[in-house]
């Protein structure tokens, strides 16, 4: 017996969540999935008995902007699912895990390495659940289409995930994009689509007044970014060590690595932003891929550090464009950063921008959208 809409509405008269049309609605197709996956539990041992491949209920693709509760209607959806077979599993741990297992298929010398792939992983699941569907480069784009087709047609897995944008936009701009068509052509196909962007942005009650901008560096200023982080992303501070990092992918074969990446929230610091050689296009396939940015350690800058600071400008324009949170640690407030050196003029536009992705408006905007 299903208990996600019971516990969903439970919730609700309880006072920890806030009626909301969107989410009870997302809330309903999950209860109904439910039913669907434990129903076709029983009728599916027989055929497989038979020899015949299970015809899995259609999955879900919700989506929608940062804090509308996307995850913990996952959590719930997983937590109350009456079947054995069901994994929850981080969307760019997954597809680590895809590219080892077809590592190992190669190394068989089997021919095409996705499909057995697909069946190892198909074994031990029925229903295959992912927070943060995003899609940040080629390889995972290019076998996509390939390893969704062999678990959701040939292997009878049902998928839901969440994402922050429509099955349309995902991978946008990205490089090779049309071998990545056809992944969204199998979305639409065989996942339900539920927007979920309701009026409340649960995330952004969650940070609870933690500022956008610590200084000055230290201890204080960095368990504030820290305890935001968590908050943003529902890990807990006791399992910090094991935050996973990410490479994103910024074309031309180069990477970028991301020491803490989780749903679509990452954590850089400023020497490895702008100490490195870096151009407009590295800052915008970071703006793209996370809706929240964490820069630690922003230095005073002089006229010694000129070319760090025409980086950050690059930065911040970047990450305003698309609208994307920013969380720092900083030696001084936004005024004081950079006050002599070549550009220190037009560097007031920096600053402006920076206070203004303070202010509540700013935060209230969806990631990619225009202001």
């Amino acid at each position: 017996m299903s208990g996600m809409l019971a516990r969903y509405e439970a919730l609700i008269a309880a006072g920890e969540l806030r009626p909301d049309a969107e989410q009870r609605t997302a809330a309903v197709a999950l209860d109904r999935l439910q039913d669907a996956l434990e129903t076709e539990q029983n009728l599916g041992f027989l055929g497989r008995l038979l020899g015949r491949k299970p015809s899995p209920p259609r999955g879900i693709y919700m989506w929608g902007g940062v804090g509308r509760g996307k995850s913990m209607l996952m959590d719930l959806f997983v937590e109350t699912l009456g079947i054995a077979e069901k994994r929850r599993v981080h969307f760019h741990g997954f597809m680590l895990e895809v590219d080892k297992l077809m590592r190992e298929e190669r190394a068989k010398e089997s021919g095409d390495p996705v499909a057995p792939a697909a069946a190892r992983i198909a074994r031990e699941v029925r229903c295959l659940a992912f927070d943060e569907m995003v899609v940040n480069n080629t390889a995972d784009a290019a076998i996509m289409s390939r390893l969704f087709t062999a678990l959701i047609r040939d292997e009878g897995v049902t998928v839901v995930t969440t994402s922050n944008r429509p099955p349309r936009d995902l991978y946008k701009d990205g490089l090779n994009r049309s071998l990545f068509l056809p992944f969204i052509d199998l979305v639409e196909a065989e996942l339900d689509v539920v927007p979920l962007n309701g009026p409340v942005d649960y995330r952004l009650d969650r940070l609870g007044g933690i500022d956008n901008w610590h200084t000055p560096l230290g201890p204080e200023a960095t368990a504030q970014v820290r305890e935001a982080f968590f908050r943003l992303t529902d890990y807990k501070p006791e399992d910090a060590a094991h935050v996973p990092s990410a490479e994103l992918d910024l074309g031309g074969g180069r990477t970028l690595h991301v020491p803490k990446s989780l749903k679509g929230v990452a954590v850089f610091s400023f020497k490895r932003l702008c100490g490195e050689n870096r151009g407009a296009a590295d800052y915008l396939a970071i703006a793209r891929a996370y809706h929240t940015v964490i820069v630690v350690g922003i230095p005073v800058m002089g006229p010694d550090r000129r070319n760090e600071a025409i980086r950050f400008t690059k930065l911040v324009d970047a990450l305003y464009e698309l609208r994307v949170k920013l969380f720092a640690t900083a030696d001084a407030e936004p005024e004081g950063l950079y006050l002599a050196g070549d550009g220190s003029f037009e560097f007031a536009r920096t600053v402006s921008r920076l206070e203004e992705m303070q202010s509540a408006d700013y935060m209230a905007l969806g990631h990619g959208s225009e202001g």
